[in-house]
């Protein structure tokens, strides 16, 4: 059966996924204000960390990196600010207003990367197209987790890495309470207040609620074929990194002569 974001009061998976475009192009003005004020800042060191994982991948020269769900393009320009000249570094999401404010942050950086419209179920890449291929709290928003890590597994080529920073839930009970205090009573107020849309940010730990924990996400990595999966929780548990590799060989593929890992 699969999984995936299902918003209150939505059924099936083409209005869940026209329900999380039209509220990510409601939000998309303080969308970054909001990440930075309701995170604490934290999410720029989350997304600094997981570049820092990356580094050595990014700096293969000609590397082709792809961030998906990339909204208003944060982990996109801190991908491409690491990686050589010569690299490809490109940016996609379905929601154009997000990649509205990403393309004025490019243009105020200056940084060479390219955005494009997309579906992260559907995406307009060739199979073992991608070297790196990243998403940065924007998995848990898709209708279909199963086919989305199939899709990013097509795309990437053999050897080829996958890294999926979410929100997670603490491991220990004291402050996974006092999280859930935060996330479930007050962010919705002040998100709320702040963006204008209180059903937005109500949403939000509604889907970190019904989101897979680490280990249950880094198993379903490894049903869908990737290798070396591995994960690390930041913050107390509140955000973890998941990677993952595509294998080189077909018979570890699903369906393959060998599924086992």
């Amino acid at each position: 059966m699969s999984s995936g974001a299902r918003p209150q009061g939505v059924t099936g998976e083409r209005q869940a996924a026209r329900w999380v475009r039209e509220m990510f192009s409601r939000i998309a003005p303080r969308y970054d204000l909001l990440n930075h004020l309701l995170s604490f800042q934290l999410d720029r060191t989350w997304r600094a960390r997981a570049v820092r994982r990356l580094r050595a991948r990014l700096a293969v020269p000609g590397a082709r990196v792809l961030d998906i769900c990339c909204g208003s393009g944060d982990l996109t320009l801190a991908l491409a600010a690491a990686a050589p000249p010569a690299s490809l570094v490109i940016g996609s999401d379905f929601a154009r207003p997000m990649l509205d404010a990403a393309r004025r942050k490019s243009g105020r950086r200056r940084a060479p990367i390219v955005l494009l419209e997309a579906d992260a179920l559907a995406l307009p890449f060739k199979d073992g197209s991608i070297d790196v291929l990243t998403v940065a709290f924007g998995f848990r928003n898709l209708t279909s987790y199963e086919r989305g890590l199939a899709e990013m597994l097509r795309v990437l080529r053999p050897g080829g890495l996958a890294a999926l920073l979410e929100f997670s839930q603490p491991p220990s009970p004291l402050f996974a309470r006092a999280y859930r205090l935060y996330a479930n009573r007050i962010l919705p107020v002040l998100g709320g207040w702040i963006s204008g849309s209180r059903e937005a940010y109500s949403y939000l730990p509604e889907s970190v609620n019904r989101f897979p924990e680490a280990p249950e996400l880094a198993e379903m990595m490894r049903r869908a074929g990737f290798l070396e999966v591995r994960f690390e929780r930041m913050s107390g548990g509140i955000v973890a990194l998941h990677t993952g590799v595509k294998p080189d060989s077909p018979a570890h593929f699903p369906g393959g002569d060998n599924k086992s890992e």
